[in-house]
């Protein structure tokens, strides 16, 4: 495949918070600067009473009853996909609701998901940490159903085995960065003729509050229950959930069957923080040195990129670090892109961020305007502003194209190190219905 044949998204589909589940009430939300946030979930066993004092513990930060929960995580039919009940149970619901939000994800792009067995179609999914149900060293009627019904591995294999895909198939870890990590992998997977197309996802649904513990632990959670991404009043981040699942294929193959441009991926690439620095602390050079092999890779101007979907995950550390690295590289090519970051909407949805990020961007794009950053009316005194031309999107603003297209980037880093960028161009000639 040449640069005249890209990798391109033929299709979508996604779930958030505030129980949505198709684009168009995401798009709405987006639009209309919704706080998707709400209390902790009463109906997981979770230890709430412990989790919300301790603050009280010594040197630990403040846990609030909020969070970007799914309203709809143990929803599932299992007979649909064809799987017993029993077995049903025994499965972690990120692997149901990646399922679900990929069956979804085909029949936007005009694809029949019971029609597929036998394709030669890749599977790259990213996934959290998986901490449902009781432990494996157990024996009950679930023994035996719980190594693949809690293994990481499942998250893609279970999408593979349940349409009878055929092609290469991964669940990818790599923390906060793998939604775009998985992307990367797909697309590569396409560009390299391993499978004619691809499924690329990430899915996170928090089978226990260990995030919350572990984040409190290190004083870096919201103390007031908002994600303030890129605000001089930012605290810390604000755990949330979420799935997002994009078909890739070529694009000469997506024009053959009638299927929908939403953008093509004119670059993507991923790479580690390496030594030097504690595991958890984000480095700005590592983070620039990705932006600019992206940008290479692309083969634009910088300057064209209209929008940036940003990782912001509102923390003290995370935010400088990523908007240095983006005023190295996009805000000195001198034009005025703008900013933002889907966390200020949703709360940080670990694994499957940069997925809802991507989609964000890609329907930003089909609508020619760009949704506001909550919380942005404030930006972060930790860098200078004044020294790039980047801006915080703070309202709604239009969204001009550059010669038929509209260029944007989304950005993920992961708490491991492991770091990821992708750049897209969406054309603006394509018909708008991302329903």
């Amino acid at each position: 495949m040449t640069a005249a044949d890209p990798v391109v998204i033929a299709g979508f589909a996604v779930e958030a918070p505030g129980g949505i589940d198709t684009p168009r009430a995401y798009w709405s939300a987006l639009e209309s600067s919704a706080e998707l946030i709400g209390a902790f979930p009463r109906d997981r066993g979770w230890p709430l009473d412990e989790l919300l004092s301790v603050s009280e513990l010594d040197g630990w930060g403040t846990v609030r009853d909020a969070g970007g929960f799914l309203t709809g995580a143990a929803d599932f039919d299992p007979a649909f996909f064809g799987i017993a009940q029993r077995e049903a149970i025994a499965t972690d619901p990120q692997q149901r609701l990646a399922l679900r939000v990929a069956w979804r994800a085909l029949e936007n792009t005009g694809l029949n998901p019971g029609a597929l067995a036998g394709a030669d179609a890749g599977c790259f999914i990213g996934c959290s940490p998986m901490e449902y149900g009781p432990p494996g060293a157990q024996v009950n009627e679930y023994s035996g159903l719980r190594i693949i019904g809690h293994g990481l591995l499942s998250a893609a294999a279970r999408i593979s085995h349940c349409l009878g895909l055929i092609g290469p198939s991964m669940t990818v870890d790599a923390a906060c960065a793998s939604s775009i990590t998985a992307l990367h992998l797909a697309a590569a997977a396409v560009r390299d003729g391993d499978c004619e197309w691809a499924l690329a996802g990430a899915v996170c649904v928090m089978g226990s509050p260990i995030a919350f513990y572990e984040f409190a632990r290190h004083n870096a959670l919201s103390a007031d229950g908002h994600c303030r991404s890129y605000s001089d009043d930012a605290t810390g981040t604000l755990w949330g959930e979420g799935a997002g699942v994009v078909v890739v294929e070529r694009e000469s193959r997506a024009r053959e069957l009638g299927h929908r441009i939403h953008g093509r991926l004119l670059a993507s690439h991923h790479n580690h923080n390496g030594a030097g620095k504690p595991i958890l602390v984000p480095r700005t050079d590592a983070q620039e040195r990705l932006i600019r092999s992206t940008i290479a890779k692309a083969g634009i101007d910088p300057a064209d990129i209209g929008m940036i979907e940003g990782h912001g995950t509102a923390t003290r550390a995370g935010d400088p670090v990523e908007l240095r690295a983006l005023q190295n590289t996009y805000g000195a090519a001198g034009s005025a892109p703008l900013l933002g970051s889907v966390k200020s909407n949703a709360g940080h949805a670990q694994a499957a961020a940069g997925m809802l990020g991507l989609v964000k961007l890609l329907l930003a794009g089909q609508h020619g305007r760009i949704p506001p950053t909550l919380f942005a009316d404030n930006p972060t005194t930790k860098v200078d502003w004044e020294r790039s031309s980047l801006r915080l999107a703070t309202k709604v603003e239009p969204w001009e194209p550059r010669g038929g297209q509209r260029y944007g980037a989304v950005s993920s880093f992961g708490a491991g190190g492991s770091n990821a960028h992708a750049i897209l161009a969406m054309p603006v000639n394509e018909e708008n219905d991302d329903a």
